[in-house]
């Protein structure tokens, strides 16, 4: 809990209850030990879709299916929504699930690694939500650029790792130091990516919220460049974005991150 337990607690006692099919599916999910998102997580999902009204939306973890069919009654009609997820003793229940909601025609589920699908995968989606293993967001997130529309709304959910992210790699566990190390390395691409306007905010176990920018291109090496707008409307020649002052920060990260080492 990276937020003070009470306040949640007191924010989620005003919610309204969901469906009665989402309020069945995450009794459910509870009485199994089946993680599903967070109260809090779920309302700033149903806002973040009622500004987007997104037409594509992309789903990377649909574990039970619970998202998905949050996402499909808050998003706008004619809405289309492709999931994936890679646990097949969660899939044939994640599927069992859209077809009680009735939903088996909005809600595609691709089965197989998410890495592997998303290269297959073509664009652009206007909305990605990233809830799969946390330890791969990092490896996703060229796919993800690549999909995503421009003006398009990427939400990472988990991104605190539950405080550890904020640790030095000595002060956390040995058997999670890759996926903290890989999750300060995301967290830091996603504010640093010219591609890429984030916010990062300490809502449930932590979400960053990014919209990608419009005027800018990703190629190949994470080498991503802008297209300066001309007066005649033509687009100049490209010119890599990445300046000193951003060289620099990434220095300063690299230098604080061993000083925490040190600690």
């Amino acid at each position: 809990m990276i937020v003070d337990e009470r306040i949640v607690t007191f924010i989620n006692s005003l919610d309204t209850e969901n469906s009665r099919i989402l309020e069945e599916i995450e009794k459910e999910a509870h009485a199994s030990d089946v993680p599903v998102i967070r109260r809090e997580m779920q309302s700033l999902l149903k806002v973040l879709l009622m500004l987007q009204k997104p037409m594509r939306i992309l789903e990377v973890g649909t574990a039970i299916g619970f998202s998905a069919l949050l996402m499909s009654e808050y998003a706008p009609e004619g809405c289309r929504i492709t999931t994936i997820e890679n646990y097949e003793k969660r899939i044939p229940i994640a599927r069992s699930n859209f077809a009680r909601a009735g939903k088996e025609d909005m809600i595609t589920l691709i089965e197989g690694d998410a890495a592997q699908v998303l290269e297959t995968l073509e664009g652009p989606y206007d909305f990605i939500f990233m809830d799969a293993a946390k330890g791969q967001y990092i490896h996703y997130l060229p796919h993800v650029l690549r999909l995503l529309a421009e003006g398009g709304c990427l939400v990472s959910d988990n991104v605190m790792q539950d405080g550890d992210v904020i640790q030095s790699r000595f002060a956390v566990e040995r058997r999670n130091r890759t996926i903290h190390a890989r999750m300060r390395e995301y967290l830091y691409e996603l504010k640093h990516n010219p591609l890429l306007e984030t916010a990062i905010l300490p809502l449930g176990d932590g979400v960053a919220i990014s919209v990608k920018q419009t005027g800018v291109r990703q190629s190949a090496g994470y080498q991503e460049e802008r297209i300066p707008e001309q007066k005649d409307g033509n687009q100049a020649e490209w010119a890599p974005v990445r300046q000193k002052g951003q060289q620099e920060g990434q220095e300063q990260h690299q230098k604080t991150e061993k000083e925490g080492e040190r600690q």
